[in-house]
């Protein structure tokens, strides 16, 4: 079975969530230079962001060879994303979820090859 829709919605999201974590570094880094200290935590969840959309653009390719396998590391990268930088990932998060869902709970399609 073509898995198309899993593919494209997961690649969508990470790209959506690539973004998200570049704004959140971005705002980091301003929070970092406004803070006495000189870092911000924010900077470190970014770029843990980062990590969780790479995950998503790799699980997406995964998920056209192994189903179970690319869905469960899809939904790993979006709650991952979603403890990261919560409200920057919401969009990718729900992109995310419904391909990860998709890949672990759709099922193929079954071939009746009985001739009368």
């Amino acid at each position: 079975m073509k898995r198309t829709t899993e593919f494209v919605l997961g690649l969508i999201g990470g790209i959506f969530g690539f973004f998200g974590a570049m704004f959140a570094l971005a705002f980091g880094g301003i929070d970092a230079a406004f803070s006495d200290s000189g870092t911000s935590e924010i900077t470190g969840l970014g770029w843990a962001a980062m990590l969780f959309s790479i995950l998503a653009i790799v699980s997406s390719v995964i998920v056209k060879k192994k189903a179970k396998l690319g869905g469960i590391l899809l939904l790993v990268s979006a709650v991952g994303g979603i403890i990261s930088i919560s409200m920057f990932f919401i969009l990718p998060a729900v992109l995310i979820i419904i391909a990860g869902c998709m890949g672990v709970f759709r099922k193929e399609p079954v071939v009746n090859n009985t001739t009368a």
